[in-house]
């Protein structure tokens, strides 16, 4: 298991003129990608299970904190456009990607754990 500290974004949906444009979604995508190069985040080549820890907003009581810490994060970013953010930062190209599982859940603090795949069919 590795864990990065980096805060997970979900991959944005651009047009052609993002190239050009400087977008503020489009440009904390790209410095999400960045990140993710610079920590050299890689992916088990058996299979992977990455746990999306999304930040709670500053604005959340104590107790409420510490309600939702470590449950499920049922809102947006869909967790498969954190899944692409990720592979498209990490590969480029993903296509040759065969087995992955992903969750997201709520946290203190933005985090990335990556994870071996199970062997076996239960999980």
């Amino acid at each position: 298991m590795t864990t990065y500290n980096i805060t997970p974004l979900g991959k944005p949906r651009q047009t052609r003129a993002d190239k050009w444009k400087k977008r503020p979604e489009v440009l904390r995508y790209r410095a999400f990608c960045d990140e993710v190069r610079l920590n050299n985040i890689t992916l088990p080549a058996s299979g992977y299970h990455v746990i999306f820890v999304l930040p709670m907003p500053p604005s959340w009581s104590r107790k409420k904190r510490a309600d939702y810490d470590g449950k499920p994060h049922q809102q947006r970013p869909d967790k498969d456009n954190l899944e692409k953010a990720l592979l498209d930062a990490i590969f480029g190209e993903d296509s040759h990607i065969w087995d992955g599982r992903v969750s997201k859940v709520w946290g203190q603090t933005g985090q990335i754990i990556i994870r071996e795949a199970c062997p076996c069919v239960c999980c």
